[in-house]
């Protein structure tokens, strides 16, 4: 299996054990993070009440290969606005979007209305 792109709704369904968490598992040999979607799993865990430093624990057990959010990808994300807009993409969609654009492979979400999006990668939605 090829590389995926993990959005932050795909991880943080794995992690609450939500519906699709079961396909999220599937992934995690081959998926990497952006460190924006990083920063916004981290951030829903510690609002949830974990402490920093649990939550990157948690998240460590998971030997997600982390992506860092570059220049390149920074363009790619920006030129994703219009295109998503409609859709009501926020930047943590769009960066994820636009990782899986950079390394060329699939976005793994929990968002249905990513369905609709008409971008040149494959889009896999868990749920």
């Amino acid at each position: 299996m090829n590389k995926v792109v993990l959005d932050a709704s795909a991880l943080l369904a794995l992690l609450y054990d939500e519906t699709g968490a079961d396909n999220v598992i599937k992934y995690l040999p081959n998926a990497t993070i952006s460190t924006v979607n990083l920063a916004e799993v981290l951030s829903k865990l510690i609002e949830a009440g974990m402490s920093a430093t649990q939550a990157k624990d948690i998240l460590n057990k998971l030997n997600l290969d982390i992506t860092i959010f570059s220049e390149d990808i920074a363009y790619i994300t920006a030129r994703l606005r219009p295109i998503t807009k409609q859709q009501g993409l926020s930047l943590g969609d769009r960066a994820c979007l636009a990782t899986a654009l950079y390394l060329q492979t699939t976005a793994i979400t929990a968002d249905k209305q990513w369905r609709n999006l008409n971008i040149e990668i494959n889009i896999e939605c868990i749920r």
